[in-house]
């Protein structure tokens, strides 16, 4: 994982970003050589001040005065030109290059294991995925090539100055220490500044992310005061790491200013009497040291303030690699892709941990045949959903295998596993858009109407076609304009569109009301037929016409039985709960 280190600036760092340039040489050289043209045009101006003051505004010379206007009409001209081109390019540039990037940490971040999500703060990814990126697009629009573009003027100008005069050359070369020093501190105390002004823009981000996420929370137990005291204290700590590089700034630039003034002055004095006593320094070449010590003053100030930009956006660069260096892939190296599958599953001595030393399945075997429905029932904890989980691959098993058919799921490419899989979740997630979207998932080969066949199909067409809209009403976001049951609705839908061979079904009927309920049973019964079950359970009511219920306890399969089978047995655990959950319906 790459690292914050003490450097001013890390050139590897830099050396990996400048590599995402490469589609673009063509563009980035060309703005480089309008670098250079700048840094001549803009150099050229104050020179021909210089011709027009003592060659002809002091001889009084009117035809060549005229002449040299013109042409210093057509050097601004071209300085404007090429300023245009330079800052339209460098920005269109560094717009390509964050485009790419942002793909490329978005395609990460979708094939992450579900364990980096179980560790990762919402509202810091969305921080490197937006906020960091953009300012990523800063070294090449503000800071790198304003970098090289000063850097080239001021050598243009340093060059000048010393063809013209060397006495005068001086005076300007001695002030500049003091400014470089000046500046070396400046950034150096930036870089530290703007590590940690990025650090507290993702702790806002995270802390408003999750209380807006969990606003009913907020709500319900009476957390308002509390949240707000907690946010005024993040915010304050935001603002004093912002004020930090204002402070900084406030001291900075009226030392460089003050320092050109001094400057200017010295000019001036030294000039002054060197022209009263009729010496080789002429009125134009007064004028141009003014001009050009201000040429190289200024962007002496400009870098600095483009150097915080350019560290900004390394270290919104180094956040952004730490997640794409990041290994926390589900290995795809299976090649197996079939178009049917039976649906036969073997779960053989499986182990498995969430966290290393705390096992939460130990050693699991069962056999699943084809067709069959099986439900696994078992108190929470008991390890039912972590086995949906490692079948679909958002984890991988510490030891043992799962096998399909007899073959390993890991050796099925994961595309075909998951084609083959459909699972509908407890907690159903929908996205702020049209049922027929949430249905179909944007796949153009699923039809409205193959939607609507096959909603009528499992009953809940008609539920639909009552809301507004019917199959075009927008749900919002996460699903929040429809009950827990109408969510699980359409996740059953969505499931059954997906033609899997092996259907999971994770707690589909907990928390929603009878009508629903209903709506699910008989869904249930159709989208279950002729295809390999798993029904996840706590209602014992809803799984006994399972052909196989399995009970599990602490990670391990205690019994395995029909309804009836569990029940005749005196002291069995089947047989506790459901007297635990018969005696609770009759109070």
């Amino acid at each position: 994982m790459a690292k914050v280190n003490g450097k001013v600036f890390d050139l590897k760092l830099f050396g990996r970003l400048m590599d995402y340039s490469n589609p673009y040489r063509l563009t980035y050289y060309f703005v480089l050589f309008s670098a250079i043209l700048l840094s001549v045009f803009s150099t050229l101006s104050p020179y021909l001040l210089k011709v027009v003051v003592d060659d002809y505004i002091t001889p009084k010379d009117y035809e060549g005065l005229q002449f040299f206007s013109l042409l210093m009409l057509l050097t601004l001209f071209l300085e404007v030109f090429f300023q245009f081109i330079f800052i339209y390019y460098a920005n269109w540039l560094g717009q390509m290059i964050v485009k790419d990037l942002r793909v490329e940490l978005f395609q990460k971040l979708i094939r992450f294991k579900m364990a980096y999500y179980d560790t990762s703060a919402v509202g810091r990814l969305v921080t490197r995925s937006v906020s960091d990126i953009e300012t990523i697009a800063s070294i090449f629009s503000q800071g790198l090539f304003m970098i090289i573009a000063d850097l080239l003027k001021m050598g243009v100008v340093i060059g000048v100055m010393l063809y013209v005069n060397w006495q005068l050359s001086l005076i300007v070369f001695s002030v500049l220490p003091v400014i470089l020093y000046a500046t070396r501190v400046f950034q150096k105390s930036m870089k530290k500044a703007f590590e940690e002004v990025r650090k507290q823009v993702a702790n806002l981000n995270t802390f408003v992310q999750e209380r807006i996420s969990g606003m009913k929370i907020v709500q319900l137990f009476n957390r308002e005061v509390i949240e707000q005291k907690t946010f005024m204290e993040i915010n304050s700590k935001h603002k004093k790491a912002w004020l930090k590089t204002v402070w900084f700034n406030s001291i900075f630039f009226p030392i460089a200013e003050l320092s050109t003034s001094v400057t200017i002055g010295l000019l001036v004095w030294y000039g002054g009497l060197n022209v009263i006593a009729q010496g080789t320094i002429t009125l134009g070449i007064i004028f141009l040291f003014i001009q050009l010590s201000q040429m190289l003053f200024r962007p002496l100030r400009q870098i600095a303030d483009k150097f915080n930009t350019l560290q900004m956006g390394m270290v919104a660069a180094n956040r952004v690699f730490a997640i794409l260096e990041t290994e926390s892939q589900i290995e795809d190296n299976g090649t197996i892709e079939v178009e049917e599958i039976k649906g036969e599953i073997n779960l053989e001595k499986l182990h498995f941990s969430y966290i290393e030393g705390e096992e939460v399945l130990r050693g699991i075997d069962l056999k699943v045949y084809p067709g069959e429905t099986v439900a696994i029932v078992g108190a929470t904890g008991a390890g039912k959903s972590t086995i949906i989980n490692l079948l679909s691959r958002f984890y991988e098993f510490n030891s043992g295998d799962i096998k399909i058919d007899g073959i390993s799921i890991r050796d099925y490419s994961l595309k075909d596993l998951r084609r083959h899989v459909a699972v509908v979740l407890q907690d159903v997630f929908l996205f702020a858009d049209t049922i027929y979207n949430n249905i179909a998932l944007y796949n153009p080969s699923i039809s409205l109407n193959q939607v609507e066949a096959a909603a009528k199909e499992i009953g809940v067409h008609d539920f639909i076609n009552s809301l507004p809209g019917g199959y075009q009403y927008n749900v919002k976001e996460r699903g929040v304009m429809l009950s827990a049951g109408q969510r699980q609705l359409i996740a059953f839908l969505r499931a059954y569109l997906s033609k899997p061979t092996i259907l999971v079904l994770d707690e589909a009927t907990s928390s929603i009301d009878s009508y629903s309920e209903e709506l699910i049973q008989n869904a249930t019964e159709t989208i279950t037929q002729n295809k390999t079950s798993l029904i996840i359970a706590h209602r014992l009511a809803t799984i006994q016409n399972a052909d196989r219920i399995v009970v599990m306890d602490k990670g391990e399969i205690v019994e395995i039985g029909t309804h009836k089978e569990l029940l005749s047995k005196k002291e069995g655990y089947y047989q506790k709960l459901h007297q635990v959950q018969f005696s609770e319906t009759l109070v």
